[in-house]
């Protein structure tokens, strides 16, 4: 998928929870907090634990505007699903 698509998904879902699958096969729990033109910012569902590398709440990767987030770069992500809420 374009990365173009990829954000107007992202902006689609933002307060939604989701599963984000990247290129690489890791996987990303959390609730879209905020989407720009070179990532999506996830709140993890588990309380920021198991960030798999990605920075949580500042450096380059946090947003920083909300004080946490979780980056991950649109052009990596291979798949978006939504979470039910009683999956929470």
């Amino acid at each position: 998928m374009a990365k173009e698509n990829m954000q107007q998904m992202c902006n689609r879902h933002r307060g939604k929870a989701v599963v984000i699958r990247t290129k690489d096969g890791r996987e990303y729990r959390g609730i879209i907090q905020h989407v720009d033109n070179r990532q999506v910012y996830l709140q993890p569902m588990n309380g920021g634990r198991n960030l798999g590398g990605f920075g949580y709440g500042y450096g380059g990767y946090g947003y920083r505007g909300r004080g946490f987030g979780l980056g991950i770069a649109l052009g990596a992500i291979a798949t978006l699903a939504i979470i039910p809420f009683f999956f929470w």
